[in-house]
């Protein structure tokens, strides 16, 4: 009974859909699903390994909590390394996001740029420690690959709250 029922009503609604509907209207909107779905990887944020080749030994002094520490030349949030991580790594009962942003900074002691990824540390309430706002190269957030202005934790596994930011190295800018 049930059964009949429910083939009843689908047979229904798939008639009427039918009725107002063309094939050539069920294609435009196929099509454009296809055509967005497959842009989907070239959306211009970092993702991790997009870079062949990381940058090793760099030569670094300074304080890596302070927020004048030349790898946070475009950071906005608090220091991870304030908060139980490091600069490189999340603090316990964190995860990193999956998407950042990025930046280029100079380091003084080699005068080489390096790409910056700003990664976000998701999973709990803000740290609250070594608030910095560095807005080098910032841009609006029409912009959002070099904007720091986003939740970047929205785009994590989970809609988790913003914890800390890591400055992570992740190559050296082409002369």
């Amino acid at each position: 009974m049930l059964n009949d029922w429910l083939d009843k009503f689908t047979e229904g609604a798939i008639r009427t859909q039918a009725r107002f509907t063309s094939r050539r209207s069920f294609l435009r909107a196929f099509g454009a699903v296809l055509i967005g779905a497959s842009s989907y990887p070239l959306l211009p944020v970092f993702r991790q390994g997009a870079f062949a080749q990381a940058a090793n030994n760099i030569p670094e002094t300074g304080d890596p909590n302070d927020c004048n520490y030349w790898r946070h030349c475009a950071i906005d949030g608090y220091l991870c390394g304030c908060c139980g991580g490091s600069t490189t790594s999340c603090p316990p009962g964190t995860v990193v996001s999956d998407i950042t942003w990025i930046g280029t900074c100079r380091n003084p002691e080699d005068g080489r740029d390096y790409v910056i990824s700003y990664n976000d540390c998701c999973g709990k309430s803000g740290c609250g420690n070594c608030l910095c706002q560095r807005d080098e190269g910032d841009t609006p957030i029409y912009r959002p690959q070099n904007t720091n202005n986003l939740n970047w934790c929205a785009g994590s596994q989970a809609d988790i709250p913003y914890h800390c930011s890591l400055s992570v190295v992740i190559g050296v800018k082409a002369q």
